[in-house]
C-alpha cells in the first residue's frame, strides 16, 4: 500500500499529559506536511491549534478521556466547548462500566447526546476493547450504530493494550454500514498499519507512522 494512502488515514496523535505547545505545534506541522487525516490533541490546545493550522489540517480532540466515567452532562459540555474552539473531530470514551452492566440505553443516549453537541462534526466512539468481552464488543457495535456515531474506535492507548487485528475485524463485521472503524494503540510500523487497514480500519490513531516516514527521509538526505 502506498505510504501516502496510509498517512491519509492517520490521526497523528499526541495525548501525553506532559505535552507542551511546542510539542503540539510539531504534531500540527507534521500533520500538514504529510497530509494526515487529522491531528489528535488534548482539548486545552484546540483553540490555539485551529488558529495555527486553519483549514490545512483537521483538528481532533478527546472527550471523557481516558476513563470515560464522566457524567453525560460533562461530556456534552466538553464537546460543545471543543467544537466552539474549532475542533473538527471528537473522539469520546464511553462509560465502560455502564456497558459492562448491560445499561445499553444509557450508553446509547450518552453517545446520541454527544453527537448532537458535535453537530455536523465527526464523532468517533472509543469502546476500549481490551476491557470488554466478545459479547460486550458486539453490544458496543450495536449501540454505537443506533446512536448515530460516525466511527467506532478500539482504544484510548492508555489502558491494558491497544488495537488488535481480531478486534478490528470483529468491529467491522458488527457495526452498521454507515459506521467506520478506527484502530488505535500499538500501531508501530507500516506493516502494522497496512494490516489494520486490510482488516477493516478506516482510520488509524498513531504517532509512529509519521515518525517512521520522517526517519526514512532523514536517512536518504
Amino acid at each position: 500500500m502506498d505510504v501516502k494512502e496510509i498517512l491519509s488515514r492517520c490521526d497523528h496523535t499526541l495525548l501525553t499529559v506532559s505535552a507542551t505547545w511546542s510539542d503540539i505545534k510539531q504534531v500540527l506541522d507534521d500533520g500538514i506536511k504529510y497530509h494526515t487525516a487529522s491531528a489528535c490533541i488534548p482539548p486545552c490546545f484546540v483553540k490555539k491549534a485551529k488558529a495555527y493550522a486553519g483549514d490545512s489540517l483537521a483538528v481532533c480532540t478527546v472527550i471523557g478521556f481516558p476513563n470515560g466515567y464522566n457524567s453525560t452532562k460533562t461530556k456534552v459540555f466538553e464537546t460543545a466547548d471543543a467544537i466552539a474552539n474549532g475542533a473538527d473531530e471528537i473522539d469520546m470514551v464511553i462509560n465502560i462500566g455502564a456497558l459492562k452492566e448491560g445499561k445499553l440505553d444509557y450508553v446509547e443516549n450518552e453517545i446520541r447526546e454527544v453527537k448532537k453537541a458535535c453537530g455536523d462534526k465527526i464523532l468517533k466512539v472509543i469502546i476500549e476493547t481490551c476491557l470488554l468481552s466478545h459479547d460486550e464488543k458486539i453490544a458496543a457495535c450495536e449501540v454505537v450504530t443506533k446512536a448515530g456515531a460516525d466511527y467506532i474506535k478500539t482504544s484510548t492507548g492508555f489502558s491494558l493494550y491497544g488495537a488488535t487485528l481480531e478486534d478490528v475485524a470483529l468491529l467491522r463485521q458488527n457495526v452498521g454500514k454507515n459506521v467506520k472503524v478506527k484502530a488505535a494503540g500499538g500501531i508501530k510500523s507500516l506493516e502494522d498499519a497496512e494490516n489494520f487497514i486490510e482488516c477493516g480500519a478506516d482510520r488509524l490513531g498513531t504517532s509512529r507512522i509519521v515518525k517512521i516516514v520522517k526517519e526514512a527521509e532523514n536517512k536518504k538526505s
